[in-house]
């Protein structure tokens, strides 16, 4: 069995590294997943913990790729200095994350405040449409820090730098451990599963099967703009949820029955799990207090053609969805063009707009 690490093993005293004089630009990138047990609540007594454990799919053309010019200081400042740019603009909006980020990490990578840092990040997808875009940030910034420790002479071997990259993009954001490794990631604790934990992800100890190693997902994309409701807010929502300790046994043995259907190449089981657990997700975000939904009529109408369209063709296409209107169709690569065919006769005006990424599970040669 792997081994175990705990939050110690990753603290950094402040003389472990001298950070010299020199100017560094370092470059990382990270993917986006998609969560097929989602994480939904966070635990109490920790920072950024799942109340649940998720499993994901990591994807292999929806990433973040962040580039970082690292100016060094004549002395470490009292926190992180930095500047962020998205797509060439500044996003003073995204300083106060980022700036907790640097304070979590510190005391595990405090070389970060020897430099001042310029930050600019590009996604492959809209940024804040609900497709993971802070899991794939932080996933990348998370790398950028691991990058800059090697770059200053600290040693970091399998398995233990996949974990601390894990474990500090957690500290970002919760997704962000799913998105630094794959093709399948779990994160959070389970008792079925020995290698789980909750400070950082993990490739599960199962293999999937054969009928599985040629994933697509293709997200369609339903509404393009930020949605209204912050997974961070959903997360604070789910604590007084009527429904929270019904939704924490569902999730449990949907993660047991779902690792069965990938070991098995079970699509139909597997279709099931993960259509449910996606139904579920938006179904809390619902009856939450305050309720709040974010699926748009488009997104039902796919989701109701998409059903349709299976029962008659048989074809093994199912969706999920994440904590926003945008759909992922998941299916085996020998689909892709059926569900192209698809997607032109139920949605022509987001066919026509080329309103979708065709993307697939990163393999486990990637």
């Amino acid at each position: 069995m792997p081994k175990r690490f705990t939050s110690k093993d990753f603290l950094l005293s402040e003389t472990a590294v001298r950070p010299g004089n020199e100017t560094l630009e370092l470059t990382a990138e990270a993917p986006s997943n998609i969560a097929l047990v989602k994480y939904w609540g966070k635990k109490s007594g920790g920072v950024q913990l799942p109340m649940n454990a998720s499993l994901s799919f990591t994807l292999s053309r929806s990433k973040t790729i962040t580039r970082a010019k690292l100016f060094p200081l004549e002395k470490a400042s009292a926190q992180a200095m930095f500047r962020i740019r998205l797509d060439g603009k500044d996003r003073p909006d995204f300083a106060p994350k980022i700036e907790q980020f640097f304070a979590r990490i510190d005391p595990y990578a405090p070389y970060v405040r020897y430099f001042r840092w310029e930050i600019d990040s590009h996604n492959t997808f809209p940024h804040a449409s609900g497709i993971a875009s802070s899991a794939s940030g932080f996933a990348a910034l998370a790398r950028l820090v691991m990058l800059l420790g090697r770059r200053l002479g600290l040693p970091c071997d399998e398995p233990f730098c996949t974990a601390k990259t894990s474990f500090l993009a957690r500290l970002g954001s919760g997704s962000a451990a799913r998105s630094v490794a794959g093709p399948l990631m779990l994160w959070g604790r389970h008792d079925a599963f020995p290698v789980s934990d909750d400070l950082y992800a993990v490739r599960p100890e199962f293999e999937p099967h054969s009928d599985f190693t040629d994933v697509r997902d293709t997200i369609v994309l339903i509404d393009r703009g930020v949605k209204p409701v912050s997974s961070t807010r959903g997360h604070d929502l789910i604590n007084r949820h009527p429904f929270r300790e019904a939704r924490l046994q569902v999730a449990r043995q949907n993660l047991i029955d779902l690792a069965e259907a990938l070991k098995k190449g079970d699509w139909t089981a597997f279709g099931r799990i993960v259509e449910a657990e996606a139904l579920m997700l938006h179904a809390l975000m619902a009856t939450s207090d305050p309720p709040y939904i974010l699926m748009q009529p488009e997104t039902l109408r796919l989701i109701r053609g998409l059903q349709a369209w299976r029962e008659q063709s048989g074809r093994p296409v199912y969706f999920s969805l994440d904590a926003g209107a945008n759909v992922h169709l998941l299916y085996p690569g020998r689909e892709h063009q059926g569900v192209l065919d698809f997607l032109k006769n139920t949605l022509p005006e987001l066919y026509a707009d080329r309103a979708f990424i065709a993307d697939k599970v990163a393999s486990t040669k990637e």
